[in-house]
């Protein structure tokens, strides 16, 4: 009992000329020290109760390295290992348990660093959770599945195990099904407006809604993980397709300055993506992501729809610049041109004829 509890003072009280124990301590761990002397004087099973505060039981944790009482050690290992740390006293911890190997497990079980497998797993389950993957997950709310995206992206944040997490077939292959369950959900949503009456489609908007945060997040992620190009070479000309499809053939009703814009914005994307795809899908058999003779079609259809319900200096506008460029195999808009001239010609005719009607009432009066 007492100081003898400890190798260090059990040694030095063994020299018969033994007067008197100096150990050196700083104003810094002064009452550490302190707190471990009284230590020395409890009975085993009343040390775990008086350490109190996990500050309290790795300083004095770090001091018995040097003083080597087995039964305070063992105590504050308990302590440790059981109570929540902060990550700035997990750090305080390691430091102190360095030379306890291997006493001093249970703490580095739970605050280790942990193995590349266990971390694909728990990023593979919360993409999972977080794209709705092999659900449903009918009793978890926004709120929870907002937490499990945060909790992606940050764990796709820049750090040494990240190119692990990243790089892992398994893990791009999880990504890869989330993004086309998702961009099919959003084109089903789309197709549904086809479908529904215009009350319906109000009450649709909202639902579109969902898919659409869900591929702005996606967006957010998959270039830390270099699949951007999956979304870009085929599911953003899919969606682009079914966005074109919907307002082209009346189905989303816009004003038309947004439909001008609309295919301003994507014509020239569509029009340089084509013959991309196509050259590398020539050169790479494996290559994926070549348009489809359907998906070809349903754009350039949409696109010539779209043209001929805008305004016809618009029409003009976007034709002129189509005959300017060198793409002019895709899309194929020589049925626009062809409907703009015959309407520019009708337009004249009917002005004319509107005149000379003017002219002959005027004369007859």
């Amino acid at each position: 009992m007492g100081v003898c509890r400890s190798k260090f003072f059990a040694s030095q009280l063994s020299h018969p000329d033994c007067t008197c124990i100096e150990s050196h301590c700083s104003e810094f761990d002064y009452d550490d020290y302190v707190n471990l002397l009284s230590l020395l004087y409890l009975p085993v099973e009343a040390i775990l109760e008086t350490l109190g505060s996990v500050k309290s039981a790795i300083g004095i944790l770090q001091i018995d390295v040097a003083l080597h009482c087995e039964e305070i050690t063992q105590s504050c290992i308990q302590c440790l290992e059981v109570v929540p740390c902060e990550d700035k006293e997990d750090e305080q911890i390691l430091k102190a348990v360095t030379k306890l190997v291997p006493i001093a497990m249970p703490i580095l079980a739970r605050i280790q660093p942990i193995d590349s497998s266990a971390t694909k797993n728990v990023f593979v389950t919360a993409i999972l959770f977080a794209m709705s993957i092999g659900g449903p997950y009918p009793l978890f709310g926004n709120e929870l599945k907002t937490f499990a995206l945060e909790q992606v992206e940050y764990m796709l944040g820049e750090d040494e195990e990240t190119p692990l997490v990243t790089a892992d077939h398994e893990v791009k292959s999880v990504v890869r099904i989330g993004l086309s369950e998702i961009c099919s959900s959003f084109e089903k949503m789309l197709s549904s407006l086809l479908l529904e009456s215009e009350l319906a489609c109000e009450t649709t908007e909202d639902t579109i809604l969902l898919p659409l945060s869900d591929i702005e997040w996606m967006c957010n992620i998959l270039p830390k993980m270099n699949l951007m190009k999956d979304f870009v070479s085929k599911w953003l000309i899919e969606i682009t397709s079914k966005v074109l499809e919907a307002v082209g053939y009346g189905n989303v009703i816009l004003p038309a300055p947004n439909r001008a814009q609309l295919l301003k914005t994507w014509l020239p994307y569509i029009r340089k993506m084509k013959p991309l795809l196509d050259a590398k899908g020539s050169e790479e058999t494996s290559f994926h992501y070549k348009m489809s003779e359907d998906l070809y079609q349903n754009i350039e259809g949409a696109i010539v729809s779209l043209i001929l319900v805008l305004p016809s200096d618009d029409q003009a506008d976007i034709l002129v610049d189509w005959m300017r460029t060198e793409q002019l195999q895709f899309p194929d808009l020589s049925e626009a041109v062809e409907v703009w001239c015959y309407r520019t010609k009708s337009a004249k005719r009917r002005l004319g004829q509107g005149l000379d009607s003017v002219n002959n009432a005027t004369a007859s009066l």
